[in-house]
């Protein structure tokens, strides 16, 4: 009798133990989950802010753009408050130009009002067709015009500054197209090559780079740009040959 006694009260001990056991680890497995779903909702909580902070820069990055609505059409405007969708390579803001010198303190594009406007509409339609247009060269002030001719003084290369240029007058851009990738369109040369290969009317090219070019021409002619016989980067506003010659600059930081 004693022993059997004795036998119960030792399994009630394992029992007692293995039950002890059983709720320890299923609380300590509770609060594991329990810490697994905080973090879980923690980071759900973050990924969310991300987003939403992510998402509130874009729309802050596109409300800094300004309208050319009511602007008048000989103001200068600098192109960038306007349009993401421009590329620039402002090529006298650094060595990597035909006068081998830094002509400008700092790189800008700007244009008159009016020019900017037709540029807009080129870049919408050259966009749908899977292009962008890529900057070289914009508003020149008069005083830039007389450091170029002081460095090239031959008006087969560099207007006369006495006169000046369109560009002096905020209508005329240097440009070619680029893809939505920002991939160079081939035109034959590079920018400021001055010799028959960057002529329109040199047909002695690959049909590619003819096809290019002539997309290039025929949209820009479409908002009212003529282009220059011995360079396939000019392109003239028709309605800024009238205009002033200007000294506008503009500040660099």
């Amino acid at each position: 009798m004693v022993m059997k006694k004795m036998k119960r009260i030792l399994i009630g001990f394992k029992g007692i133990a293995l039950l002890a056991a059983t709720l320890f680890f299923s609380c300590k497995e509770v609060t594991v989950n329990n810490r697994a779903i905080e973090d879980i909702e923690t980071e759900l909580e973050v990924r969310d802010s991300v987003k939403i902070t992510i998402g509130k820069k874009d729309e802050l990055s596109v409300a800094k753009l300004k309208s050319l609505e009511g602007l008048a059409d000989t103001l200068f405007v600098r192109l960038a408050d306007f349009s993401n969708d421009f590329v620039y390579d402002l090529r006298y803001a650094t060595e990597n130009n035909f006068l081998k010198a830094k002509v400008y303190d700092c790189a800008e594009c700007y244009t008159r009002v009016k020019t900017a406007r037709a540029l807009l509409l080129a870049n919408k339609e050259f966009m749908g067709k899977g292009f962008k247009i890529k900057f070289y060269d914009c508003y020149r002030p008069n005083d830039v015009q007389y450091k170029m001719w002081a460095i090239v003084p031959n008006p087969q290369y560099v207007a006369n500054p006495v006169k000046g240029s369109i560009h002096n007058k905020g209508g005329a851009v240097d440009i070619t197209l680029v893809t939505l990738q920002g991939v160079e369109l081939d035109m034959g040369t590079d920018f400021d090559f001055f010799g028959k290969r960057a002529y329109h009317d040199n047909l002695d090219l690959p049909k590619s780079v003819l096809n290019n070019r002539l997309l290039l021409k025929e949209t820009m002619e479409e908002y009212g740009f003529w282009s220059i016989r011995t360079e396939w980067w000019h392109y003239n506003l028709g309605t800024a040959s009238n205009d002033k010659v200007a000294n506008f600059k503009w500040d660099c930081d």
